[in-house]
């Protein structure tokens, strides 16, 4: 990973943990070089956990090995795209959170030698994903 693709994942991780606190999330920021969570976020008597995806301009985010944690409804991916502008500190990203388990029944997923999730296909389903910040916060209705 290069230094700017580093910076930039740096960059989409405080981003989103900064979010969480300025809305009264209970988040903590996991430490390491090859983690599968990247925050951890306590919602009730749930653990949710977090992975944080980001990118410079609009293009691919890889994603690896994600079929195991589809299977589980406490994980989720926050695809932070800085659209070009991560130089400018006064420039919002996109934000998509997408729970893991969305990821192939909403054919978001590109199968290749990396599996990646192309943020064109993300803009695909703004009304559902894009600043779903809600997922983290709101009470789930009982069953």
């Amino acid at each position: 990973m290069s230094e700017m693709q580093y910076n930039t994942h740096l960059a989409a991780e405080f981003f989103v943990m900064s979010a969480l606190h300025r809305l009264g999330v209970n988040a903590l920021l996991t430490l390491g070089n090859k983690k599968a969570v990247d925050i951890v976020v306590e919602k009730g008597a749930d653990t949710l956990t977090v992975e944080v995806k980001g990118l410079a301009s609009a293009g691919s985010f890889p994603i690896g090995s994600y079929t195991a944690k589809a299977q589980d409804k406490n994980h989720y991916y926050v695809f932070v795209s800085f659209l070009g502008k991560i130089g400018d500190p006064v420039c919002l990203p996109d934000v998509y959170i997408v729970p893991a388990k969305d990821l192939d029944g909403k054919g978001l997923v590109q199968h290749n030698k990396v599996n990646n999730v192309l943020y064109s296909e993300l803009e695909k389903h703004t009304n559902r994903y894009k600043n779903n910040w809600a997922v983290f916060t709101k009470k789930e209705a009982s069953k």
